[in-house]
């Protein structure tokens, strides 16, 4: 049995009120209410590990966490938000794309639709919508999407202008983010993107021909080498904005260690990597299998980042990196994003949607910018994907860290990830205390 499948079977939940971890010489305990977590001692760990490999989680348990200093915490989780003024938007500025990338979740751009462009007209009117709910002093995001937006790059940069003018002047902090496959990128959107400290994340499923098996041109043509022909002058000068590389692992790229070394390489400021769960054929999914493996790789990539960090080296592994921040920060959420909230995605036509994965779609819809958000499509979202409504998760640990998931994908094909899920996040908190050990004052900068 593999490292990945004996930290499946440690992650599997045997309470919902706890769950312990033990590696090397320590032993932790992590409580789902607060997602507060202690190091215990031997003989704790053996009593809980008692109580929980027993079943009796209830009764035994709380007489052994009755001497911890477990603190009180708010109830955060039952009810639905009460403040749902829209913070953050993504524009569907181009339902169009240029590659042919065979997982794609929008239908190649298109969302199952002709392809369309946003006017500047309908990309300012979104702008005002969430400039309007946000107060002065409070930040704002507003994320360029396709489709490949920069399809539609005058809207783009003339919507940037307006926003960051229209914000300036309302004393509101606005932050700006474009996910690109890169191809397209020049220097006009180099200039725009450094001036305006863009987020800019760039989508790259590997080196060479392992990206162009996944995202190719819709020709056939393999996309990697113009897309570093156009990202490398970006990449180099970065200076306000910070160019990030994404890689969406499907069956066919489970090479993670390797790739996560050359793009490092390459001077992408994180890199990150997502497995593909929901997409149009089977045969781009992840099943059970392929997502132990991806687990396995996962874990190696994190092992490089404890040795490197606690060497005092820079190693930017995002999912291990935000990982830490969770667990130092204490996150406990009974969402896994702002989706339906806070945040909502705007289709070429001015149509609003839960995320940018719902332009289009019925499921997901929330309204339009003419009529503004319709407040009881929102509740009836909002209460349908609240954690403790989703199957299985009130008897997982890990529910208000996960918080059920991916809507789009858990709405697309369930939850085929709730074990790889469970195992990563087993071994993000392991790490957390490795790290805590040996360097405190790297586990101390995590809460900036």
């Amino acid at each position: 049995m593999g490292i990945a499948s004996v930290t499946i079977d440690a992650a599997r939940p045997k309470s919902p009120d706890a769950h312990l971890l033990k590696w090397g010489d320590a032993a932790q305990l992590f409580l789902p209410d607060g997602s507060q977590l202690f190091d215990i001692d031997e003989a704790l760990a053996e009593a809980l590990d008692g109580a929980l490999q027993s079943g009796d989680g209830g009764i035994t348990l709380k007489k052994l966490l009755a001497g911890l200093d477990v603190l009180p915490v708010p109830d955060r989780c039952s009810g639905l938000p009460e403040d749902r003024r829209v913070r953050a938007l993504s524009l569907a500025v181009a339902q169009s794309c240029n590659l042919g990338c065979s997982y794609c979740y929008a239908q190649g751009g298109g969302f199952g639709s002709a392809p369309k462009g946003m006017s500047l007209e309908t990309a300012r009117a979104a702008i005002d919508l969430m400039l309007g709910d946000t107060r002065p002093g409070e930040r704002a995001n507003l994320a360029f999407l396709g489709g490949e937006p920069l399809m539609g790059r005058d809207v783009i940069h003339d919507a940037t202008y307006y926003a960051a003018r229209r914000a300036s002047e309302r004393g509101i902090k606005l932050s700006f983010s474009i996910t690109t496959n890169g191809t397209l990128v020049g220097e006009r959107d180099i200039e725009l993107f450094d001036k305006h400290g863009f987020a800019v994340t760039v989508s790259l499923d590997g080196a060479g021909a392992a990206h162009d098996r996944q995202r190719p041109f819709k020709g056939g043509r393999g996309s990697y080498a113009r897309i570093i022909e156009r990202i490398a002058p970006l990449v180099e000068r970065a200076h306000r904005c910070q160019v990030s590389a994404r890689v969406t692992v499907t069956p066919r790229n489970l090479g993670l260690s390797t790739m996560l070394e050359e793009l490092i390489s390459f001077g992408f400021h994180s890199v990150g990597f997502s497995p593909m769960l929901s997409a149009p054929d089977a045969e781009n999914e992840m099943q059970h299998d392929h997502l132990v493996e991806m687990l396995e790789q996962m874990m190696a990539c994190g092992r490089v980042f404890e040795a490197r960090t606690i060497a005092g080296e820079r190693y930017p592994f995002l999912n291990l990196l935000n990982g830490l921040r969770e667990i130092h920060r204490g996150t406990h959420r009974p969402y896994p994003c702002g989706a339906g909230a806070g945040y909502l995605g705007v289709s070429a036509d001015g149509e609003l949607a839960a995320c940018h994965r719902f332009i289009d779609a019925p499921e997901g819809a929330m309204g339009n910018l003419a009529d503004g958000v319709d407040r009881v499509r929102q509740t009836a979202w909002l209460e349908a994907r609240h954690v403790h409504e989703q199957s299985g998760c009130r008897s997982c640990w890990a529910r208000y860290l996960c918080s059920g998931g991916c809507h789009h994908e858990t709405l697309s094909r369930g939850r085929p990830a709730c074990d790889f899920i469970r195992g990563w996040l087993h071994y993000v908190i392991g790490a957390y205390g490795r790290l805590t050990r040996a360097r405190p004052d790297f586990v101390g900068q995590l809460a900036r």
